[in-house]
């Protein structure tokens, strides 16, 4: 029984011939990396990790609205995550606004995907890959989709880079500076909603925080250097979500649990790496527009 459950999990009796049938998967595995490290540096610097989780459960009910219409899913996730975006952006910088606004939409989300679903006739497989990801079923036109909107996500934010940081670390002092603080709220949350939903085709709505939060998580736990720390996190995304398809070819698994155990193990490495530094005296080098990242 040891033996069959090892090879379910394990198995590369015809790797060659699989992975020459994910190659596009895997360049959109690799855009959608990017896409999460960038936008978890914000997700961090904002204090946003549970407004993903709430973006997460709308946009999984616009997923399967789509499937029950037998329309695009990933049309019907953007719709989902750009509701919730607007909600959630709304109700401004104000933190216990905010997450009351999101502890409402959750399980209000979450009951809606789980109707449009249990309404849905078609293949079991669909329904479990919205909960858990599925990028290596994933069609052309799908990946067309992914990588469009995460372009459109990559542009927003080097627009906002500069102003969205000093925003994001000292609210008053950006807002005494002339930088509209208010206005930045909402169009972050909406970028970050069009972000949840690309993720959410790799790793499901149940899983998404491992794409958009634990890479910048784990970052700066070695560096709070303002350049580092968005490469990083770009490079723990990418790493994360490419290496557990190479890995997950061929088994019977889902992907999401591979991409979510290595982006754990990345995040495991880089705590014990920060625990070394400080238990030896070798403190990070400080850098003071990003300072609120740091994590004690």
């Amino acid at each position: 029984m040891s033996t069959g459950i090892w090879h379910q999990i394990f198995n590369y009796d015809d790797y060659g011939q699989l992975l020459a049938l994910v190659a596009d998967s895997l360049i959109a595995a690799a855009v959608l990396g990017v896409v999460g490290g960038l936008i978890s540096t914000f997700v961090m610097m904002r204090d946003l990790a549970f407004a993903v989780h709430g973006i997460a459960e709308l946009s999984f009910a616009g997923a399967a609205a789509a499937l029950l219409l037998g329309v695009n899913v990933v049309a019907g996730s953007l719709a989902g995550s750009i509701l919730a975006a607007t909600v959630i952006g709304a109700m401004g910088v104000r933190v216990r606004d905010r997450n009351s606004a999101i502890g409402v939409l959750m399980p209000f989300g979450l009951g809606l995907g789980v109707l449009f679903l249990s309404l849905y006739k078609g293949r079991a497989a669909n329904k479990f890959g919205l909960l858990t990801g599925q990028i290596v079923a994933v069609d052309t036109p799908q990946t067309a989709w992914l990588i469009g909107v995460s372009v459109v996500v990559l542009l927003a934010l080097a627009v906002v880079w500069r102003p969205l940081t000093f925003a994001s670390l000292d609210p008053d002092v950006a807002a005494a500076r002339g930088v509209p603080v208010r206005a930045l709220s909402p169009v972050f949350t909406l970028v970050l909603g069009l972000a949840v939903a690309t993720t959410i085709q790799i790793v499901g709505a149940l899983l998404v925080l491992a794409l958009v939060v634990t890479p910048a998580a784990a970052a700066t736990r070695v560096t709070a250097s303002p350049r580092l720390i968005p490469l990083l996190s770009v490079l723990f995304a990418v790493a994360s979500v490419v290496g557990g398809i190479l890995i997950a070819l061929g088994s019977s698994i889902p992907i999401s649990p591979y991409v979510t155990t290595f982006a754990f193990v990345i995040y495991l490495a880089c705590r014990a790496v920060g625990a070394v530094r400080a238990r030896t005296g070798w403190s990070r080098r400080r850098a003071t527009p990003v300072a609120g990242l740091v994590r004690p």
